[in-house]
């Protein structure tokens, strides 16, 4: 792989992962099944992104799994994301794949239906995992909700629709306890920071 790029843009992101071959495989694999608004999110770049930024290599091979999201209304069944998963298994052996319908995930987070892939991102808990990524040809395309200011600034903030599960968020990122891995990290736990005045008010925000 190329020395990384600096990394303060989406844009920047996206040529890290055009310029690291395992990264873009992994995207090319799910471009190749024709699913649709099919992307790859959370840890997937946020890891490397942090890793980066802690002067370490990328390697996929460390994440605990590789979150396959697409969306279809017509077929929420479980069943096809547990084929899905097998497809990909056989394209890529060895990687932990984990492919779930966006269309059916608002029933598990409480959530109104979401629209598109974009959407059900953009409720994701924190601002520095709502980040999916896909592969376009020879490219990388980027959707971030929250844009890549936190992630970048190795910030951990909950997005603002969390505004009314403040505690969920705290929860996961006490088990997460991602600082032990990257210390760089600025973790923030109450709304009041993540969020002052005036934007406290955010947290009655009914999703």
């Amino acid at each position: 792989m190329n020395p990384a790029p600096p990394l303060r843009t989406v844009s920047d992101i996206e040529r890290l992962l055009e310029a690291h071959a395992a990264s873009h495989a992994l995207l090319v694999y799910v471009e190749s099944l024709g699913l649709p608004d099919a992307w790859i999110g959370a840890g997937f770049i946020r890891n490397s992104v942090w890793d980066v930024l802690h002067g370490r290599p990328i390697d996929v091979t460390r994440l605990a799994d590789v979150d396959v999201l697409f969306f279809d209304p017509h077929d929420t069944g479980k069943e096809r994301e547990a084929g899905i998963e097998r497809r990909l298994r056989a394209l890529a052996p060895g990687i932990p794949w984990s492919v779930k319908n966006q269309a059916r995930m608002h029933l598990r987070n409480g959530d109104a239906p979401y629209r598109n892939t974009l959407d059900a991102v953009a409720h994701w808990a924190e601002t520095a995992t709502a980040v999916a990524a896909r592969s376009t040809g020879r490219t990388v395309e980027l959707i971030a909700p929250y844009g890549a200011g936190d992630l970048v600034n190795l910030i951990v903030r909950p997005s603002i629709v969390f505004g009314h599960k403040i505690d969920v968020y705290r929860e996961r990122v006490m088990a997460k306890d991602w600082p032990a891995r990257w210390p760089k990290l600025t973790v923030l736990m109450a709304w009041e920071e993540a969020y002052p005045a005036p934007h406290s008010s955010f947290d009655r925000i009914d999703t």
